[in-house]
């Protein structure tokens, strides 16, 4: 972990899947020193995919093979690169779904925590990967939060979340089948779910976040009339949560909250399942969002958006919500560091 608050965090930059948008984005952002002035970017993967970055991009990058974080030299104007060489796209067609990938994206991500958890690294940015390539490659978890949580060895609870203009949208639920989704509200998961939003807003440095929680049934039940969920469950869950002093009101209409949200009268909106908040989100502003793996000792932050396979190669692909993710990332990492000095 960095040590010297006055030095900016250490935030490793992984190329996601190689079929993807990933390298040729990272290969841009790294171009031009553009984030020079939010982290310290170490990039983890093979160099042969950020060559086919930097081609797709258009760009060419001056780049210093080392071994680990430790031995980068932030004084020279070079990408920093731990070069696995684990990865040759040549052999992996481009814009298409590939299971080997897909097992040596989860490879490069496993050894960036690896260097997380030496604290070698303050946080991790990761570039889009494919679910399916990595759930077929071997890495047998529904999304790559998963997989993070096995890999640090993590039994709490924990959640993705969605970062756009300034609102963190969470859920109670998340990547499984909305039949399962439902069997597994309650008021344990409703409450682990406010509290940590509550939690991570603080971090990022909002100092009462305005918490919005979205009813399950359409238009809150009516009254009961479309189910008592809301009466019974919900309504009651949030009412004890906020007599322990966070800030949290609802169940709201799940049609109407994120238009109360995004018009200024919420800081998040926690939804009860995972299409309930994303549709909202991505609609927002899809090539602009972050997601953050919240819960985690390790930060991870990534681009809302996916591997964009109908674009890779064009030199078209936006690296806005890249960009973002590392800032967030670097914001992140510099409270959990505040954070460590504090507890001295």
């Amino acid at each position: 972990m960095v040590t010297n608050t006055n030095e900016l965090p250490i935030v490793a930059l992984t190329p996601g899947d190689c079929t993807g948008i990933g390298p040729e984005q990272i290969a841009r952002i790294l171009s031009d020193d553009r984030l020079a002035d939010v982290a310290r970017l170490v990039v983890i993967g093979d160099a042969r995919v950020l060559e086919m970055g930097m081609a797709h991009a258009g760009v060419k990058l001056t780049v210093e093979r080392i071994k680990s974080p430790k031995a980068a030299d932030w004084g020279r104007r070079a990408v920093q690169l731990v070069d696995l060489g684990n990865t040759d796209p040549s052999t992996f067609p481009i814009g298409k779904s590939n299971a080997e990938s897909g097992r040596l994206t989860g490879e490069t991500l496993s050894r960036a925590i690896d260097f997380a958890k030496s604290g070698e690294v303050d946080a991790i940015t990761f570039a889009p990967l494919n679910k399916r390539a990595m759930f077929d490659g071997g890495w047998k978890f529904p999304d790559e939060h998963k997989m993070f949580a096995s890999l640090l060895g993590h039994s709490s609870y924990f959640s993705e979340m969605n970062v756009l203009d300034g609102q963190w949208m969470s859920r109670v639920t998340g990547h499984q089948s909305l039949r399962e989704a439902l069997d597994s509200i309650n008021p344990a998961s409703i409450t682990d779910a406010i509290e940590l939003v509550d939690r991570m807003m603080r971090k990022a440095g909002v100092a009462e976040p305005r918490i919005a929680v979205a009813a399950l049934n359409p238009h809150a039940g009516e009254g009961g009339l479309f189910g008592r969920d809301e009466i019974e469950m919900i309504r009651p869950t949030i009412e004890a949560v906020a007599k322990r002093g966070i800030c949290c009101t609802g169940p709201y209409p799940a049609d109407t909250v994120y238009v109360r949200a995004f018009a200024g009268e919420f800081d998040s909106v926690v939804a009860m399942y995972h299409d309930q908040g994303q549709i909202a989100t991505k609609l927002r502003g899809f090539n602009r969002g972050v997601t953050v793996t919240a819960g985690l000792e390790t930060v991870f932050t990534t681009p809302s958006h996916g591997t964009a396979f109908d674009i890779v190669g064009k030199g078209v692909a936006k690296t806005g919500a890249l960009e973002s993710a590392v800032r967030l990332a670097a914001q992140l990492a510099s409270m959990k560091v505040k954070e460590a000095s504090y507890a001295y």
